[in-house]
């Protein structure tokens, strides 16, 4: 949905009290004159000041910012290292895409919206990835356990809401359909056909390229949170001396947030937890473990997936990894001493791969929030900032839907009042401990 910009700007810093071009609101004119002096509400001014500024060039930041850009706004994003870098918690080479989330408070919600996802990543390859290779690749996904798990009987009860194909197989159907796959205790397994894989830190190049096409700017900078005039911010503090003034702000800070702002978010959000993944080379000659041929999969303990074409960096396998508060500072290769545990894995459901070369590893904060859901809200104190974030490990297969959303409610065309508060910023904290938790099931 199109708005005019001005009308944008109006909605979207209506609780400020006052419209755009900074005058008194018809609120403040019942007083009459005799209040005090209102608050000055953040205003455009003429130029190449930006109407919107993004802190972030991730998944949440990108994916917004092009559709705020698309409903006319003059948008800046603002990354410290660029799209798709290496620190970033969505730039590694891959992420899954999925949509069995049993088991969760969310898991409806999720679902819906990663089905959404699936075909928004293959729109999106049809539009812009005809130069290249294709960012998603739809593999099917495999969740295998012991026995029937309450999550599973949820994800598929979920899947049978949305009207969503799957499967129930036999460990021996799983055998015959994927010879490579070993069940020795495994006794439950589910499907999800249309589940695949995206090519992550090239995504977030590609949407970049888009966002920039379609005329928006992206700067490499550090920024800091800035100045604020009563309940509105006027500006963000740059690395260069500059401080970028702008009528919003959309803080998508991902791994760095609680550092960004640590006294609202010190203990309501954490990055300590680290992924590890690994790409394990493929045997020569033997297309088994690459993209067609083996389906993506979740065992107890690791998710992972076939070797993609074009560059064929290995079969994937992720597991739990390290701890560490610090996204500038923390390692994001694997030490040696890591390497068992994937080759104990492989060992029971991939024998063939468990003693080959490891190609390539992998380490990626996880940001995690106290409601275990996304944070789409704005800042308690500033009427104009808007946060964006906590993907859970989970945010990186929706985006394409999220930054939809998250555009959408800041422009005031999300109305469905259950959903945004869903994604209210809470005011719980972390108890101690609570932010180390693995992300291994």
């Amino acid at each position: 949905m199109s708005i005019d910009r001005r009308d944008f700007l109006k909605v979207a810093t209506a609780s400020a009290g006052l419209a755009v071009t900074g005058t008194p609101s018809d609120a403040s004119a019942e007083t009459g004159g005799t209040g005090p002096e209102p608050r000055r509400a953040p205003f455009v001014r003429s130029g190449q000041l930006p109407d919107v500024v993004v802190v972030g060039g991730g998944n949440f930041g990108l994916w917004t910012a092009l559709n705020l850009q698309r409903q006319g706004r003059r948008v800046t994003v603002l990354d410290q290292y660029g799209a798709g870098n290496s620190k970033s918690a969505s730039g590694g080479e891959t992420r899954g895409v999925r949509s069995s989330y049993g088991g969760r408070e969310t898991g409806l919600q999720w679902a819906t919206w990663a089905i959404r996802a699936m075909q928004k990543w293959k729109e999106w390859d049809e539009e812009h990835s005809s130069e290249t290779t294709p960012l998603y690749y739809e593999t099917g996904d495999l969740i295998m356990r012991e026995e029937l798990e309450p999550s599973m009987e949820q994800s598929m009860a979920n899947w049978d809401v949305l009207g969503h194909a799957y499967e129930v197989l036999t460990p021996e159907e799983v055998r015959y359909r994927w010879p490579m796959i070993h069940t020795p205790d495994i006794g439950a397994v589910m499907y999800e056909p249309s589940a695949g894989v995206v090519r992550a830190r090239r995504a977030m190049e590609s949407v970049a390229r888009v966002f920039e096409r379609e005329g928006g700017t992206i700067r490499i900078v550090k920024a800091a949170h800035g100045d604020a005039e009563g309940r509105s911010l006027r500006n963000v503090h740059l690395s260069d001396g500059e401080k970028l003034e702008a009528g919003l702000f959309v803080y998508a800070a991902g791994a760095w947030f609680h550092h960004f702002l640590p006294e609202l978010l010190g203990r309501r959000y954490s990055a300590r937890a680290v992924g590890h993944v690994y790409y394990f080379a493929t045997p020569p000659g033997d297309e088994s473990y690459r993209w067609p041929n083996c389906p993506s999969y979740g065992v107890p303990g690791c998710t992972g997936w076939p070797a993609l074409p074009g560059d064929f960096r290995g079969f994937r396998i992720r597991t739990g990894g390290a701890r560490s508060d610090d996204p500038d500072t923390s390692l994001r290769w694997v030490p040696e001493d890591r390497h068992a545990r994937p080759r104990e894995i492989l060992s029971k459901y991939f024998p063939a791969l468990a003693d080959g070369i490891i190609n390539e590893t992998r380490a990626c904060h996880y940001c995690m929030t106290v409601s275990r859901n996304f944070i789409i809200d704005t800042h308690p104190d500033l009427d104009n900032v808007w946060l964006a974030g906590g993907g859970q490990a989970e945010a990186f297969k929706q985006g394409p839907v999220l930054g939809e959303y998250i555009a959408g409610r800041i422009a005031g065309t999300e109305t469905d009042e259950e959903l945004n508060e869903s994604f209210r910023l809470l005011e719980d904290e972390f108890e101690e401990g609570e932010q180390d938790l693995d992300f291994d099931a």
